[in-house]
């Protein structure tokens, strides 16, 4: 069965609309919904480049699409067919283009397409029993293929963001550290030509200012 249902913007991982009813019946919801916002960070970020893929978690599988910047997840028992699973969101995606297309890029607050809600409970009513003719249709359909879509486990996933994130932090630190050094060691050069330059300014000035009192005199 179709368990959770959200849309998120990719480029900042902005959430755009989510199934309102999905996770009531649902135990430790809060934490699937915690892990899709994770993902959604992961690929506002650029670590998953997949356009499509299965992610396994606990029970469950998170099942996305990414098109034009969008993603659609929703997640399923590990039963639930995977062929359905994408054509359900397929439909999704169709349905939200159509109406929000035009208002994606320019979305300024969580949620703005809230009252999609009610596309998004009608079409998973549709989803829900895999034996309906209609599905069992959907599922013979030959020409829709998920074979080749990739199935990875959540901790790979997320860890790998995090695993990237740490060493960006690194890079930065360590860059930062480098420029610090490196203006640390200019500072220690300056200091040490004044030191190694100083004494003789100072004799070639007081040369300088005998020489100017001894014409003045004379």
């Amino acid at each position: 069965m179709v368990k959770l249902t959200m849309i998120a913007r990719v480029t900042d991982g902005l959430p755009l609309a989510e199934g309102l009813d999905d996770g009531r019946d649902l135990k430790d919801a809060e934490f699937y919904k915690q892990q899709v916002k994770a993902l959604f960070k992961n690929l506002s970020r650029g670590h998953n480049e997949a356009s499509r893929m299965s992610i396994e978690t606990g029970p469950y599988v998170f099942h996305y699409i990414i098109e034009g910047r969008v993603c659609y997840l929703t997640m399923c028992d590990r039963a639930y067919p995977k062929k359905l699973a994408f054509q359900y969101l397929e439909e999704l995606r169709n349905e939200f283009e159509r109406v929000n297309g035009s208002q994606i890029e320019t979305a300024a607050r969580p949620y703005a397409f809230i009252k999609f809600d009610t596309f998004i409970q009608k079409t998973k009513k549709l989803y829900q029993d895999t034996h309906t003719q209609r599905n069992i249709s959907k599922l013979n359909d030959e020409l829709y293929e998920v074979h080749q879509i990739m199935t990875r486990n959540v901790q790979e996933v997320l860890g790998v963001g995090e695993q990237l994130d740490q060493v960006s932090q690194m890079s930065s630190r360590l860059s930062s550290e480098s420029r610090m050094y490196a203006d640390k060691a200019r500072d220690l050069n300056r200091q040490a030509l004044i030191r190694k330059w100083a004494p003789v300014a100072i004799v070639f000035g007081v040369v300088f200012v005998l020489f100017w009192l001894k014409n003045k005199l004379w």
